[in-house]
C-alpha cells in the first residue's frame, strides 16, 4: 500500500465509481436525490485467527435478496461461499443506505487504517472499486469510524494518552491524564479526506485534577443540519489521593469509578471546520456511550439524535435538534420498558418515526431482541430460538429495508437463522438458514 496515497487524495486526486440509478427517492437519506433501490442485503460474519481465537481473524460477506432472506429453505454458507473483506482482524464495515456499497477500513495489520470500497453485486460478488485511501497517518492503524451520514464517513482516534505527575517516589503528585483527539472526514463517494484535525481532549482542568480522563472515543454522527459531529466517550476516574507503586516502581492510583459524579459524556466539534471542541454531559445517565463495534447514535425522523449507552448500559438518551445539547427531560430506560433489571444494550438501530431495534443481554448473559418505541418509551420483546446461547459483543450493524429489519442470529460456532422482522406489524419470519463454523458467528447485516 502506498503511504503517499493519502496526500494525493487530500489534493483531490480520486477515482469515482458510479452505479446505474433508478428514479427512486428515499426521503430518509437527504432531500429527494435519486438513489438506487435496495437489491441486496449483505450479511457479515467473523472468523477465527490462525491461533484459533474466535472472531479475531477477519470478516466474510455474502449478499442475498429479500426473497432469499425470507425463504426458510435457502441456505447461506458464508464461510465457504462468501467474500473475504480486506482486514487482518474483524473489519469495521459500513454501508450505503440502500446496501449497494460496502465501506471498510482495515483494522490492524500491515494495511491497518486503509479504506476500501466495494460494490455489492449479489452472493459472493463484491467488486473492489480500487478506491483505496490510507488513513493510518491521521487516525492510526486501528481506527474507530462510522458512516456518520450518507456519503460521509468520520474516523476518530484518541492517541498518546499520558499521565503527568510531579515529584518522586514515594510522594508522586497526580496532575492529569490526557490524550490527543484525531478526527478525519472521509468522502465516501470519492475516497478522499476533505478535512482532518488534532487537538488535546478538552476536559476541564478541574475535572482532570479530580482524576477524570477519557481513554477512548467512538461512534461519531452528524446532526440533522450537518453543522456538528457528536462523538461518544469512554470516561474513567481514579482517586488522586490513593497512591501506590507497581512492581516496576511506577506510580499508580486506585480506580474511583464508584465516585463518578459527571454524566454520560459526548465530544462535539463543528462541521465541516472540525473546530470549537467541547464536551456535553447528561444529567440522567453516567454510563459511557463509546460502544464497541456497533453504531449507537442516529438522527431520528424528528431531527433529534438518539444515543444508546451501549455496550454496557440500559439507556437511550436524546440530544436536542434545537440546542445541540442533551435533552435531560428525555430518558428511555430499557429495564423499565421491558419490566426487567440488568439489561445491557449491545446494539441499537433507529428505524423510523421513533421506532428502533435493540439487541441486549440480561446480567451479561444471553442475547435478546426488542423493538422499542422511543416516543412512548415502550419495548416489545421479539423471541428467537437462540436466546440463551447468543453473544452480541461483536455485532456491528442491522440492515433496514422498507418495512423490514434483518437480524442474523448464530450462536458462536453454530448454525442459525436470518430473522426478518416487520417493524410496523411486528411479524417475525425465521428466514434463511445460516450455516455454522467453529470459532465463527454472524455479526451484522447491511
Amino acid at each position: 500500500m502506498n503511504k503517499n496515497l493519502l496526500k494525493a487524495c487530500i489534493l483531490g486526486i480520486a477515482i469515482s465509481f458510479a452505479g446505474c440509478k433508478d428514479d427512486v427517492t428515499d426521503p430518509d437519506t437527504g432531500g429527494g436525490e435519486p438513489v438506487e433501490s435496495r437489491a441486496f442485503i449483505s450479511l457479515t460474519a467473523s472468523i477465527p485467527d490462525a491461533a484459533g481465537t474466535a472472531g479475531n481473524g477477519g470478516t466474510m460477506a455474502y449478499a442475498l435478496t429479500h426473497d432469499q432472506a425470507v425463504d426458510q429453505n435457502f441456505s447461506v454458507n458464508i464461510y465457504q461461499n462468501g467474500f473475504g473483506l480486506r482486514s487482518a482482524r474483524t473489519a469495521r464495515v459500513q454501508a450505503s443506505e440502500n446496501g449497494a456499497e460496502l465501506y471498510n477500513i482495515q483494522y490492524t495489520g500491515e494495511d491497518g487504517g486503509v479504506f476500501n470500497k466495494y460494490l455489492v453485486k449479489g452472493a459472493s460478488n463484491y467488486m473492489d472499486t480500487g478506491n483505496e485511501l490510507d488513513l493510518s497517518d491521521i487516525i492510526g492503524t486501528s481506527p474507530r469510524w462510522t458512516k456518520a451520514s450518507e456519503n460521509i464517513g468520520i474516523g476518530v482516534h484518541l492517541t498518546g494518552s499520558t499521565t503527568v505527575t510531579e515529584g518522586s517516589a514515594p510522594n508522586h503528585v497526580y496532575k492529569y491524564t490526557r490524550g490527543k483527539v484525531r478526527i478525519a472526514v472521509i468522502d465516501l463517494k470519492n475516497a478522499r479526506v476533505p478535512n482532518s484535525t488534532e487537538f488535546d481532549f478538552p476536559l476541564s482542568t478541574d475535572l482532570e485534577a479530580q482524576g477524570y480522563s477519557v481513554g477512548r472515543i467512538d461512534v461519531p454522527v452528524l446532526n440533522d443540519d450537518q453543522s456538528k459531529i457528536f462523538i461518544g466517550c469512554n470516561v474513567s476516574k481514579i482517586d488522586p489521593n490513593k497512591l501506590s507503586y507497581d512492581e516496576s516502581g511506577n506510580p499508580t492510583w486506585a480506580n474511583d469509578a464508584d465516585n463518578r459524579s459527571i454524566g454520560t459524556a459526548t465530544l462535539v466539534v463543528d462541521y465541516p471546520s472540525l473546530q470549537n471542541p467541547k464536551v456535553l454531559y447528561s444529567s440522567v445517565s453516567k454510563t459511557n456511550n463509546h460502544s464497541y463495534r456497533t453504531m449507537t447514535q442516529y438522527v431520528g425522523t424528528d431531527g433529534h439524535i438518539y444515543q444508546a449507552t451501549a455496550t454496557g448500559g440500559k439507556d437511550i438518551l436524546r440530544i436536542s435538534k434545537s440546542t445541540n445539547d442533551y435533552d435531560n427531560g428525555y430518558h428511555f430506560d430499557l429495564d423499565q420498558a421491558l419490566g426487567l433489571s440488568g439489561t445491557n444494550i449491545q446494539a441499537f438501530r433507529y428505524i423510523k418515526d421513533g421506532i428502533g431495534i435493540v439487541l441486549y443481554n440480561v446480567g451479561g448473559n444471553g442475547g435478546y431482541i426488542a423493538l422499542v418505541d422511543l416516543n412512548a418509551k415502550t419495548a416489545t420483546k421479539i423471541s428467537s430460538d437462540y436466546e440463551a446461547t447468543l453473544n452480541f459483543r461483536q455485532y456491528q450493524n442491522i440492515a433496514v429495508g422498507a418495512d423490514h429489519v434483518y437480524v442474523p442470529l448464530t450462536p458462536e460456532g453454530e448454525a442459525g437463522r436470518l430473522y426478518v422482522i416487520n417493524w410496523k406489524t411486528k411479524e417475525v419470519i425465521k428466514g434463511a438458514i445460516l450455516t455454522g463454523q467453529t470459532g465463527s458467528s454472524y455479526i451484522g447485516s447491511y
